[in-house]
Formats: structure tokens, C-alpha cells, sequence
């Protein structure tokens, strides 16, 4: 039976209020998790059970249901959400609990306070004063709760897919990450989720994808795009260059006369899909100018400064206000 000194302060965990949306606490359980993940801080047990506490308490917060049971039943609202009745002695002032006269008027609002049947997962489960009994069936028909978990991926191992061993509570579960998984993807095992309270059955564990940080790629939809910088004289004169992609370096051809902040596409060099096909890699082209010129270079641009009739200005010239 939990005790006060067995509650866990979610919101204190996440380092957000009791008030804060959604969205402010999936934002607090990212910014949280990369910082505090095991592959960021190998062979440091204290990360190790920050990134546990991070994980349980997103789990129970970024789902409304188990939230409002956990703010408004406390250290019991695990015996809330499985519908088992508070204890007798539970401190009224803790849990709240002292506003249920039995143990029925607990389970009707519990059940969303109808008094006779509540749909919940497709089937009907009621309760009565007269028969006692029929609680019983509620038990062993109330389905076996899904897990909500999260897991931070290098790209590396999201795109070419991977094998992770996961701690849930006591047991270690061995995932097979697909590859092409993306940020905010979800993946279902099946049977992996945490038991009924009421039954020996498991629901499911559905893992939801976070991606670190890569220095080169970044998504924009299902492609991926990068930057290349490139030389002044090999955006007017075309060139070709070699391109990271993440099958490794490719051959691109820079037409003649591009200019900065111009993209190129790489077609079927993106992310892997689903069904196996690849999206396009964008790659933005940026002009970098020179720092450090030797006497030849700073002669060929003098002449070409004195000599060139192009204007790139010729446009704003008479732009007034």
C-alpha cells in the first residue's frame, strides 16, 4: 500500500506547475530526456535513474486520463486509475477520500459518476449495492492498460534501424527498432505493456520515436535537407562536389550561376519510408566567401571587379520610400 513518503512529484520532475498544457510538458520531457539519456551519459548510474523518473512521470502526464486521476487522487491515483477502492485509514487530507461514503460511490465516480453502466473499451461494466459480485466481472473484463514509453534514437540508428534493451519497472525488453523511424514515430509490442491488475493479461507497449540532434541533417517533412557551402568562383563557373548523404558521399553537379541559399535535390538520397522507397535529399547552397586570398587569387578578382558590366543592385536603384 503506498504510503506519502512513496509519491512521486511528476510535475516536480519535469520542472513544470500543476497548470501548464500539453504541449509545455512534452516540451519539459524532451528538453529533459536528451540531457539525462544513458548513450549522453555512459556509465552514470544517477542520469541512468533521472532519465526513469523523466520517462515514468511524461508516461503518466502526457496522458489526460492517467493525469487527472493522478492530480486529483494523489499518491493513490494508481489505485484510482486500476479501479481499486482507497483504504480505510488512507489520510483523508493526502487522497481525498473521505467524500465517498462506501466503497460504490467510489466506483461510480470513478467510472465518470453514471451510476449504473459505463462503456469503457467496448464493453459495459456495472455496479450495484445488491450484487457485490458483479464488480468482480468488472475485474476480470477490464482490459490490460497500454504503455506509453518514449526512446531518443541517433539518426544512424533510426535510419538503418536497430536493437535496444529497455527497462520497464523490473524487466528488460528487447526492441527491434525498423528502420526509417522518425521523430514522433510509434511503434507497438505487442503484449510488452505493463499487467492488469485484475488478471494475469498485458497490454501493449507503444514506444514513441525522439530523435538527437544531428549536426549535418535535418528533416523538412519526409526529406531531409543539409547545407553545403561553395566558392564564389564555383557558383558562376558550375562545378561538381562531393555531398554527404546518408548512404555516404555523392557526386552533385552545381549548374552554372547559382546563387546563395539555392537548393538542389538529390532524388531517392533522403530518408528511408516504410514501404522501403527513399524521400529526396535538399541541399541548400550557400557562398562563402574567401578570408585569406594569395597575391593571385586577390589579382584575378581585382581584375574581374574592374572589368565585370554585371549589376546585381541594377534592380533597386530607384526603390524609394
Amino acid at each position: 500500500m503506498p504510503t506519502a513518503t512513496d509519491f512521486k512529484d511528476y510535475y516536480a520532475i519535469l520542472g513544470v506547475s500543476k497548470t501548464v498544457s500539453a504541449e509545455e510538458i512534452k516540451r519539459a520531457y524532451r528538453k529533459l530526456a536528451r540531457k539525462h539519456h544513458p548513450d549522453v551519459n555512459p556509465g552514470n548510474p544517477k542520469a541512468e535513474e533521472q532519465f526513469k523518473a523523466i520517462n515514468e512521470a511524461n508516461e503518466v502526464l502526457s496522458n489526460p486520463e492517467t493525469r487527472e486521476k493522478y492530480d486529483q487522487f494523489g499518491q493513490y491515483w494508481k489505485q484510482a486509475a486500476a479501479g481499486v477502492a482507497p483504504p480505510r485509514e488512507a489520510n483523508a487530507n493526502a487522497a481525498g477520500f473521505d467524500q465517498y461514503g462506501n466503497f460504490d460511490d467510489f466506483i461510480n465516480d470513478l467510472l465518470g459518476g453514471l451510476g449504473g453502466r459505463k462503456r469503457a473499451g467496448g464493453n459495459y461494466y456495472r455496479t450495484s449495492t445488491q450484487q457485490p459480485d458483479d464488480f468482480n466481472g468488472f475485474r476480470s473484463q477490464a482490459p490490460a492498460p497500454d504503455t506509453e514509453a518514449a526512446i531518443a534514437l541517433s539518426f544512424s540508428e533510426a535510419f538503418h534501424g536497430v536493437q535496444k534493451r529497455l527497462q520497464l519497472d523490473d524487466e528488460l525488453i528487447n526492441v527491434r527498432i525498423p528502420p526509417g523511424a522518425k521523430l514522433g514515430s510509434r511503434i507497438r509490442i505487442k503484449g510488452k505493456g505493463r499487467p492488469s491488475p485484475f488478471s494475469q493479461q498485458r497490454g501493449d507497449l507503444y514506444l514513441t520515436i525522439e530523435l538527437f540532434p544531428h549536426p549535418f541533417f535535418q528533416f523538412s517533412g519526409d526529406n531531409l535537407t543539409c547545407e553545403v557551402p561553395i566558392r564564389p568562383d564555383e557558383a558562376v563557373l558550375g562545378t561538381q562536389i562531393n555531398v554527404p548523404t546518408p548512404d555516404g558521399d555523392v557526386m552533385m553537379t552545381v549548374p552554372k550561376g547559382v546563387n546563395s541559399g539555392q537548393s538542389l535535390r538529390l532524388r531517392g538520397k533522403g530518408w528511408i519510408l516504410p514501404k522501403g522507397n527513399r524521400t529526396d535529399l535538399i541541399v541548400k547552397l550557400q557562398i562563402v566567401s574567401p578570408k585569406d586570398l594569395s597575391k593571385i587569387e586577390q589579382d584575378c578578382y581585382e581584375k574581374i571587379q574592374s572589368n565585370s558590366s554585371f549589376n546585381p543592385r541594377s534592380a533597386i536603384e530607384e526603390v524609394i520610400l
